[in-house]
């Protein structure tokens, strides 16, 4: 004769023990792409937003290459456009970092060991970490002050790094890259202003 099977009683304490394994996964998952994150981004301030392996060419700089210049870019793209390009593996083009206009927000597309295809001549590729700017040569206003303070902290922590010089001669424009047909960051950036944010960051 089969026995008569009971129903388990719920209690509170149950419900709490069941809601507590619930929350377990989510909780290492959430902890796990935190620490993925962290372990992604060089500048622990930077969002990965990682480009198209098609847009870059794996290194191990600067082991395989010294890391000497710091190339400035302005995109002539929105920031969410610029992103979307460098994730298009049609494009063949990537740089290491974005920042943002409005906020000075700054998203990390390559990792600085790697090597992003930004200043349109190798020898300067395999040197460089590239900084896209969000805006337009021809439109000042783009050029806020949290791009600058926030791109200038950036470009510190990179200097610092590689043991870069933050001066002119290290910290340089696309149009100044040998062989470049661009005009960025163009006539309105601020030059004496920025290197003296890279200097006091």
């Amino acid at each position: 004769m089969e026995r008569e099977r009971t129903a388990p009683v719920t209690t509170r304490r149950r419900l709490l023990k069941g809601a507590a394994l619930a929350a377990v996964p989510y909780t290492l998952i959430s902890g796990t792409r935190a620490t993925a994150q962290a372990r992604a981004v060089d500048y622990p301030s930077a969002e990965w937003q990682p480009a198209s392996a098609s847009n870059y060419s794996r290194s191990n700089r600067p082991t395989a290459y010294p890391v000497d210049y710091v190339v400035v870019h302005v995109t002539q793209e929105t920031y969410a456009d610029t992103l979307s390009i460098f994730r298009n593996p049609d494009k063949q083009v990537s740089a290491h970092y974005v920042v943002r206009s409005s906020d000075g927000h700054v998203a990390q597309c390559v990792r600085e060991g790697d090597i992003a295809w930004h200043a349109g001549n190798w020898d300067y590729n395999t040197r460089s970490v590239g900084i896209e700017h969000e805006g337009w040569v021809d439109r000042p206003e783009y050029f806020t002050n949290a791009l600058y303070e926030q791109s200038a902290r950036l470009t510190a922590a990179i200097c610092t790094t590689y043991g870069i010089p933050r001066d002119r001669a290290h910290i340089i424009a696309h149009h100044e890259v040998p062989g470049s047909d661009h005009t960025d960051p163009g006539p309105f950036w601020d030059w004496t202003r920025y290197i003296r944010l890279v200097n006091f960051a």
